[in-house]
């Protein structure tokens, strides 16, 4: 199977984990207390989109915001394939990326 290339849009992802936090009612310091950090700066780089979550931090993220990690993340709608470009619906795409993220974890 041929490389595949997915491209996470960081700031606007940023914009999307602050949205969720306000519209189920989450500060940073909830957020924050809920990740046992010592200090809101990681959560403040995930809002502001200068930093992803881990992927452990995006599945206690998805299920304090009680969604899934593909309501957080803002990809863009296509995989390039060694230079030409597979249109895949972003459920497909997710999944492939979850697939392979999880396998290499074992």
């Amino acid at each position: 199977m041929k490389p595949m290339y997915l491209s996470i849009r960081q700031k606007e992802t940023g914009s999307r984990i602050r949205k969720l936090l306000s519209e189920n009612g989450y500060t940073v310091k909830d957020v924050q207390v809920a990740m046992g950090f010592e200090n809101p700066q990681a959560v403040y780089k995930w809002t502001s989109g200068k930093s992803l979550p881990s992927l452990d931090n995006f599945i206690i993220l998805s299920r304090l915001l009680h969604t899934s990690i593909e309501d957080i993340l803002v990809i863009d709608g296509d995989i390039v394939l060694s230079g030409g470009v597979l249109n895949c619906q972003y459920n497909e795409i997710f999944s492939t990326v979850w697939y392979t993220v999880t396998m290499n974890r074992k």
